[in-house]
């Protein structure tokens, strides 16, 4: 979805301490059974018996559990049959009727028809409290696999208490099931004749706490992974094996590609052009690879509808870059914050489809409306990806250039009103996320944006937004605002002036956000920063400056930062820089252990003032 620019109006929000020995457990709920028994075909169809039940903790969860949902495609699927009921504290049952028990359409493809068979039931409990237990039973049928002859399935434990989670599994004996487990034991378990069975039981316990940026829990958590492809390559081949047709241009498609790549001869240049084609024109519907399954729709059917998910923006591109003459290949990643696959392959891991173009060594995201070609998004960079076309592994850039240069000036008069000015440049990687931003921010929005970025600040005023050149392309783009205050400062003073201000993530944010923690027990995301902050304030007649920070340079090898102040005839000026580049995408505890005291230091800084006497 677009970007909107309030999102960019957000302040430095500090984060309260947490509990004494709070582990990140939601003890609003307790999970007292929940039972899954995989029952596989030797074609890769199964069938789900599940039996789930929780007692409601807390008056907090009733909202959030009174209804239960069932997740399923109605192509491959069958739900096939459903029993719910809420058990009072006394006994009492208090049975799920079939009125209780609605279908409806999942909302991530409510609005596209080739998407309409990814279902939701509804199962709404009556009369639930504090105390009650709810247990649900369903059966369902996967009539039609995902890949035929295979299975696959991907657990992660949600954090509340687990009195007993155990999965099991039942295979032919032609169907070897390997396994990845962490935080779920195997359990001993008899087979039929003919068949063989593998159990796993969760291991309960305290949770750790998710820490602000940290990797997903299926790095470091406890997560059950299990899967018939013998690796990764099998896998491969058997997604390529549904999608390659998919990719074949055809005569419209050629013609697109020869439009839109007119004038260009260099290779990147043309397939650069075509993403952002696809990026531009293509609607993303979100649905997911693995219940929406993972055969993509013709790209002549994509085009022509102009809409698709992810596998289908990939199918497009890969056809436009073949009639330019560009080889690439489909590329299954994570599109969340795993970093790490699992030992065995599994869709619950690589959830997302982008494109790899070998000759140029180039990754591009045609689903990333606000990311411009030739860039990933952020939540992309430094990630393993298995590559479709050669069921080999590839790596995303762990860097990309991203850079922000913000001036802000303030001219205060004596009676301590202001007239203000704030330009901010972004360029490489987020220059289009700005661009994008604007776009998509109604003119009535556009016009209240000073406005309401002073209400933020405490204060009130009037002011215009100089949005810039939002439709030109090119690697940098400068936004800026100007306008008037009341009451900016009150003089004669001595009054104390901030030394930042974090407008649209600023250099601040960015070393807050890296500090927000005291200490790190979890991998953490440590994107690459290049930021440059001038501050100037431009004094009254006559007014004394009675306090400058003092000059500050941090360099650990990491992270390198400058603080400069300066009196410069009637003005204060300050002015930052922030540079951090490190080696991955993610950094470890002890990464952080060694990157703390710098951080501390420039976190002092930034919370310095100026201080001035009126007269």
């Amino acid at each position: 979805m677009p970007f909107r620019l309030a999102l960019f109006l957000m302040l430095l929000l500090a984060c309260g301490p947490l509990a004494a020995g709070d582990k990140g457990t939601d003890r609003s709920v307790v999970v007292e059974r929940h039972w899954q028994h995989f029952t596989v075909d030797a074609d890769g169809a199964h069938t789900l018996e599940v039996e789930l039940v929780k007692t409601i903790a807390s008056a907090a969860a009733v909202e959030a559990h009174a209804e239960q949902f069932i997740s399923f495609n109605n192509s491959l699927d069958q739900v096939i049959s459903i029993e719910a009921w809420t058990t009072k504290p006394g006994g009492r049952r208090v049975p799920v009727g079939p009125q209780q028990i609605r279908e409806q359409q999942e909302a991530a493809s409510a609005e596209a028809p080739m998407f309409q068979d990814t279902r939701l039931k509804v199962v709404i409990f009556p009369d639930v409290a504090a105390g009650d237990t709810l247990t649900l039973r369903y059966t369902l049928r996967r009539h039609t696999p995902l890949f035929p002859g295979q299975f696959e399935d991907f657990t992660v434990a949600r954090p509340w208490r687990h009195k007993d989670f155990r999965l099991t599994y039942d295979l032919p004996l032609s169907m070897a099931l390997q396994a990845d487990a962490a935080g779920f034991e195997p359990l001993p378990i008899d087979s039929p004749p003919g068949r063989r069975r593998y159990a796993w039981r969760y291991v309960d316990g305290d949770n750790e706490r998710t820490e602000q940026g940290a990797v997903s829990t299926i790095d470091h958590g406890r997560r059950l992974a299990v899967s018939t492809f013998p690796d990764y390559a099998a896998f491969a081949r058997a997604y390529q094996a549904r999608a390659a047709a998919a990719a074949v241009p055809d005569a419209g498609i050629a013609k697109l590609a020869a439009d839109a790549t007119q004038g260009l001869d260099d290779p990147r240049a043309r397939a650069i052009a075509l993403s952002d084609w696809v990026r531009r024109n293509i609607r993303y519907v979100a649905v997911y690879l693995g219940p929406g399954g993972v055969v993509p729709h013709p790209s002549a059917s994509v085009l022509a509808n102009r809409y698709g998910d992810c596998k289908d923006h990939a199918v497009l591109l890969q056809a436009l870059l073949a009639a330019s003459g560009i080889p690439s290949s489909a590329a299954l990643v994570n599109a969340d914050n795993a970093y790490r696959l699992p030992a065995v392959p599994t869709l619950g891991v690589l959830n997302h489809v982008i494109v790899y173009v070998p000759q140029l060594q180039l990754f591009l995201d045609p689903t990333a409306e606000t990311v411009a070609g030739g860039f990933l998004p952020p939540a992309l960079l430094g990630k393993p990806v298995l590559l479709a076309g050669t069921g080999q592994f590839a790596v995303t850039p762990a860097y990309q250039s991203a850079r922000s240069r913000t001036r802000t000036r303030f001219d205060i008069a004596r009676d301590g009103s202001s007239r203000f000015h704030v330009a901010r440049t972004s360029g490489g990687a987020i220059a289009e996320p700005y661009r994008q931003a604007v776009r998509g921010t109604p003119q009535a929005e556009r016009d209240g944006f000073v406005r309401r970025m002073l209400a933020g600040l405490g204060q009130t005023g009037e002011g215009l937004l100089e949005a810039g050149e939002t439709e030109a392309p090119g690697d940098d783009y400068t936004l800026a605002f100007s306008g008037a205050t009341d009451g900016f400062v009150r003089l004669p003073g001595p009054v104390a002036l901030a030394t930042t201000y974090n407008f649209w993530g600023g250099l601040g944010d960015a070393v807050f956000d890296l500090g927000r923690e005291p200490e790190r027990r979890q991998e953490f995301v440590c994107p690459a920063i290049d930021a440059e902050d001038e501050l100037r304030y431009r004094l009254p007649p006559k007014t004394r400056v009675l306090a400058l920070p003092k000059p500050l340079v941090v360099d650990d090898g990491r992270l390198f930062y400058r603080a400069q102040y300066a009196r410069q005839g009637d003005a204060v000026v300050v002015k930052r820089r922030l540079q951090f580049r490190h080696t991955a995408a993610t950094c470890t505890p002890d990464d952080y252990r060694q990157m703390r005291p710098a951080l501390e230091r420039m976190m002092r800084d930034l919370r310095g003032q100026v201080v001035v006497q009126g007269r």
